[in-house]
């Protein structure tokens, strides 16, 4: 085996799951589809009960999108509060920072001691990091469709018809 193929072998089993995070960032899309479509007219009829059924389906969506949030979230914490799996002399890899708690993170003196693959801990960093970000935002976005949806499936939408008398 050549030295990229044992990283490969040895990567984190959370750095694994960025896979499942991908799909979770996918999962937004639904949300998103339906946020657009929730005030519009679609084939759940027209009229007040139609666009109910639309903001429905929008609470659904975008609580799947909030599950998603949650699960990259949980997922990419534990990736950076624990570190990676690196090797320190070449022979045994481990998970060298999992005692710290993620004081590691403020203390880059302790990176060096990961030896294999080079600058793991960087991208450990920066991965995890970006996905704790994307994360955070998707919640926020998907909570707050969650809330304007059921407001809008009890009381409707406030758009007036066309040659209403305002």
């Amino acid at each position: 085996m050549n030295d990229g193929q044992v990283w490969k072998l040895s990567l984190s089993y959370r750095a694994h799951y960025t896979c499942a995070t991908r799909a979770s960032k996918l999962q937004v899309l639904c949300p998103g589809i339906a946020a657009v479509r929730a005030g519009g007219k679609g084939c759940c009829g027209a009229g007040c009960c139609g666009n109910r059924c639309r903001m429905l389906r929008s609470v659904f969506c975008s609580a799947l999108g909030v599950l998603g949030a949650i699960y990259c979230l949980s997922v990419s914490g534990a990736g950076l509060r624990i570190g990676p799996k690196c090797s320190m002399d070449g022979d045994k890899w481990d998970y060298l920072f999992q005692n710290t708690s993620g004081s590691y993170l403020l203390n880059r003196t302790q990176w060096s001691l990961c030896k294999e693959p080079p600058n793991v801990v960087t991208w450990n960093v920066t991965l995890f990091s970006l996905l704790v970000a994307a994360s955070c935002l998707e919640l926020l976005l998907c909570g707050m469709q969650v809330v304007n949806a059921t407001i809008g499936v009890f009381c409707g939408d406030c758009r007036k018809k066309e040659g209403a008398p305002r």
